[in-house]
This record gives structure tokens, C-alpha cells and sequence, in this order.
């Protein structure tokens, strides 16, 4: 098989960036080995049903009524100088069909009071060799009794965790851990809704541009919010401006679903701040062992149980991605660029960016909302088709938050990465 080297996904928020060099995401870059024939091979795998769990390995976990819950502890943890008791669900092998390079878990979950989820990946290679288990995150939807955070580093045999993104050399197979953890003594049941993993085997080059699709000639109707109206907002929380991209596009979608939290969810926000669910957003995603809120399963994380469903996947093409949009569900994508790369753009250049695709025109160009903007009135761009895909499948492999409500169901039709 051919190897393809490739740096992919540039990013991580530089403290002093001018507007004009915009960065919000975490540092993910590294070498990979490309697939064969420049083929995009991506593979996402969920547990979200009560048939789906029980294909798992439980302990001290029960499903019921298609979620996975607390339901008796097995063992103890020690976090932050506090006892919490624990449950747990392991999957099945998975094996995707070629070698991986990249995997990328995501997860909807209720953690209500002083509980949590932890998430834990390990591999198999082809001659039988099994990794150590790697810790990728533990979450919880608040703050107040414990911070959530990311593994990074972990690199031992041939594996290392990229903040939100586990890496690794050409495994066959994998399976994924989820711990449940809540206060020792207490009678509350963490649980989870849906958990996806989404294993790939990338080239370095995107390859020719993609047609025009089903999606030609459609716009859905994105609110638009803009991250620079916060800039200088909550320091201990990103500093909002250029370090917001991830919460307002976030925010873009579940307002577009009509799915924002409701005010008392961010009353502590001064009267005054413009949007003011994007400043609580940026609180909520926020990862405090990067220190940033452009990890990519927390802002899905909070997502998912505002508006019904949310993951993170790869897509292939922008026309994969009117499939979305022909079902009316817009696709928040993650990209970098250099001066005079983007035609268009708010700002000359980034690291890594994201912004929510909402359209398509007539001639197969890009609509979007670009949170870069100044204001919420310029939000809305136009970018060229052939510019926007290069930059997107080069800088993040093509990476998407997928966020859905009830009304709108995912694209039907065959498909391996949704």
C-alpha cells in the first residue's frame, strides 16, 4: 500500500493573534499514512439503541429504554480528592474493514449533579497485538464539581492521544470503554444516549473539486452570530474573539433548530453581552487541560442534548455534504488557511477555523455563516467551491459536527461515515 505523509489539522489558539490570523482549536497536528489511490476511507460506528448496547460488554450498567444507565457500582475512582463510584460498558471489537490511522469518539450523554463519563479507546493490530487502554476524555455537562478535560500525549506502543483525536499506526480493530462515575454513596444515574467512533485512513490532497449536488440552490436559514462581538469575554474561559469559533458556530445550529438553552442557563452573563448563549457555550465546551473550546466532541457534547442528536464525523466531499443540507440539516465544518486562500473571508488567515455550512448557489458555490466576522450583518459569505473544499479535506480530513433535532433525520441512503 502506498503511504501518503501528510500533515493533518493544523491548530491551537495563540494568546496576542490579531483578528486577521484568527486560531481556536487545539493543537491535533501530526504525520499519518494516507489510504491507497488517494480513496477516503472513513467509517463511523454508534451505539444508540437498546439492541446496540446490549451488544456490549455491561458492568454495573443497564439499558433501558434505548439509553445506557448507572445502575450498580463495580469499583471505585479517586478525581479531583473525591470518591466516586463507577459503572462501565465496553463494545465489541470493531474492525472497519482497512488500517486506521485516526479514530475520533463522540458521545451524548445526562450528568446530572456531580457525576461524569469517561472515555477509554484501545487497538488491535493485525498479527493479534492488543494497546493499552488510552484515556480520550471525561466529561461532564457543568462545572461546578468537576472540570472536564482531554488525555493528550499517552504515547506508548504506537499510539498517542491528539487532545480529542487518538492516533494511531495502522491498527485493525478497536474497542471503546465508557466509565460512568458519580459521587460515592449517591443515588443518581449518569447515562448515556448515543456513542459513535468514527475510525480513518486519509490521503494528504483533496483531490479533484466536487460537483454540484442535491443541495444546488438552497439556503437554510442559520441564524447568524458572530465570535468577534465577544472578544475580551471570560479570560478563564478562552477570552471569546478568535478562541470562540467552535461554541458560536455550535450555537448557530441549535438556534437554527430553535434549540438554545433557555436564559436561566446563562443569567449569570451580564446584561448587555451580545447572544449571550454563546459566552454560556463557550463555558460549557470548554476543555480545560488544552485550554480552549474548540475540541471537537465537547461542543457535540453539549449539543446533543439540546437539540436531540450530535456527533462528529468526516465527510468526504462538499457533495456529501448537501446531502445534509438537502435534509435541512446545516454541517459545522473545521478548516485553515493562508493569506489569499479563502476568497472572501473575514480574516486573512487561521490555523484552524470552523463555521457552519448552511447553502449552496446555482453554480456550486459555498454558503456559509462565518462567525469571523465583526458583526452578525457579515456573517453570511460566499465561498468558492473548489477553494473552501481544498482547505477543509486538507487541514481536518474533512471533519464535521453533525447536530440533529426529531424533525430533522439524518440523510437516508447508504453511507459508512453517519
Amino acid at each position: 500500500m502506498r503511504q501518503i505523509v501528510s500533515g493533518l489539522i493544523l491548530l491551537l489558539a495563540v494568546t496576542g493573534m490579531t483578528a486577521s490570523t484568527a486560531s481556536a482549536e487545539p493543537d491535533r497536528s501530526a504525520v499519518v499514512a494516507g489510504a491507497a489511490g488517494g480513496e477516503r476511507l472513513i467509517t463511523l460506528t454508534r451505539w444508540d439503541s437498546t439492541r446496540q448496547w446490549r451488544r456490549g460488554e455491561r458492568a454495573g450498567t443497564a439499558v433501558r429504554d434505548g439509553r445506557l444507565a448507572f445502575d450498580q457500582p463495580v469499583a471505585t475512582a479517586s478525581v479531583g480528592g473525591r470518591s466516586y463510584d463507577v459503572a462501565r460498558w465496553t463494545s465489541p471489537w470493531v474492525e472497519p474493514g482497512y488500517a486506521f490511522t485516526e479514530l475520533i469518539a463522540s458521545w451524548s450523554t445526562q450528568t446530572p449533579k456531580d457525576s461524569w463519563v469517561e472515555v477509554k479507546v484501545r487497538g488491535r493490530h493485525g498479527s493479534g497485538d492488543r494497546t493499552t487502554w488510552d484515556t480520550i476524555a471525561r466529561w461532564t455537562s457543568g462545572d461546578r464539581h468537576l472540570l472536564r478535560t482531554t488525555g493528550s500525549g499517552q504515547s506508548d506502543d504506537g499510539t498517542t492521544v491528539a487532545v480529542d483525536t487518538w492516533r494511531a499506526s495502522g491498527l485493525v480493530g478497536y474497542q471503546v470503554r465508557l466509565s460512568l462515575g458519580r459521587r460515592a454513596g449517591a443515588s443518581y444515574q449518569p447515562s448515556l444516549d448515543l456513542a459513535t467512533a468514527m475510525a480513518s485512513r486519509l490521503p494528504s490532497s483533496a483531490g479533484p473539486t466536487s460537483a454540484a449536488g442535491p443541495a444546488r440552490g438552497t439556503v437554510l436559514q442559520v441564524p447568524r452570530y458572530s465570535q468577534m462581538v465577544h472578544s475580551g469575554h471570560y479570560p478563564r474561559w478562552g477570552g471569546g474573539g478568535e478562541a470562540w469559533c467552535s461554541p458560536t458556530s455550535t450555537s448557530m445550529v441549535l438556534g437554527y433548530y430553535d434549540r438554545l438553552p433557555p436564559p436561566r442557563r446563562y443569567r449569570w452573563v451580564p446584561d448587555g453581552h451580545v447572544d449571550p448563549w454563546v459566552d454560556h457555550a463557550a463555558r460549557m465546551t470548554y476543555d480545560h487541560a488544552y485550554d480552549g473550546t474548540g475540541n471537537w466532541p465537547f461542543n457535540t457534547a453539549y449539543a446533543a442534548p439540546l437539540a436531540g442528536k450530535a456527533f462528529v464525523t468526516r465527510l468526504r466531499s462538499v457533495r456529501e455534504a448537501e446531502r445534509f443540507l438537502a435534509a435541512g440539516i446545516p454541517v459545522v465544518i473545521s478548516l485553515a488557511f493562508g493569506p489569499g486562500q479563502l476568497d472572501g473571508a473575514p480574516i486573512s488567515s487561521s490555523n484552524g477555523h470552523l463555521l457552519v455550512v448552511v447553502g449552496v448557489r446555482d453554480n456550486g458555490n459555498v454558503v456559509v455563516n462565518d462567525p469571523a466576522a465583526d458583526t452578525r450583518r457579515h456573517v453570511r459569505r460566499t465561498y468558492d467551491r473548489g477553494q473552501l473544499e481544498r482547505l477543509w479535506l486538507e487541514a481536518s480530513g474533512g471533519l464535521a459536527y453533525v447536530i440533529t433535532d426529531p424533525a430533522h433525520p439524518l440523510p437516508e441512503g447508504p453511507a459508512t461515515n453517519w
